[in-house]
């Protein structure tokens, strides 16, 4: 009997965000209310990793971080993946914001997907490997409603699935 799998992962597209952060910039360079202010995205370092996006007050700041949003819902990606934790800050009549983005499952959060499936009563099973948890079942319906089960919930970071097999 053959067994199907999947992997249960918090990830983001690079690439999709390239996408985003271009056309960010572009409407930035467009809009009257950013003329001759210190408005601003750039990545954060080199990995790209997040955001450091730059305005002149905290308004200005929301507005980047809305035009983010909006760009990534067009663009079909989880605006989860953006943490807005840290405070801004202030210097130099600037107000800069550094925004990571989320990446990887730990432990307590891989924990929870887990007890989630294992009491659901559908028959697979869990391992949790890394900062990813694989599903496996001799059933591709069994791992397809496992499937909607996650997608139903309403986690704090964003999930996708890969490595179908």
């Amino acid at each position: 009997m053959a067994n199907f799998s999947f992997d249960i992962v918090c990830d983001y597209d690079k690439a999709e965000l390239n996408n985003v952060f271009d056309q960010t910039k572009r409407e930035m360079q467009g809009r009257y209310d950013f003329k001759n202010t210190p408005a601003d995205i750039e990545w954060l370092n080199d990995d790209k990793t997040g955001f450091k996006i730059t305005g002149n007050s905290d308004f200005q700041i929301d507005a980047i971080l809305d035009i983010v949003r909006k760009k990534l819902a067009s663009r079909g990606q989880s605006q989860k993946m953006l943490d807005t934790s840290k405070e801004p800050v202030v210097a130099n009549l600037k107000t800069t914001k550094e925004v990571n983005f989320i990446k990887g499952l730990d432990q307590e959060k891989a924990k929870k997907i887990t007890a989630l499936i294992n009491t659901s009563g559908h028959k697979v099973k869990t391992q949790i490997q890394g900062q990813e948890v694989r599903v496996t079942s001799a059933s591709k319906d069994d791992l397809q409603s496992v499937m909607q089960l996650i997608k139903s919930q309403d986690y704090e970071f964003p999930i996708q699935f890969t490595n179908f097999r």
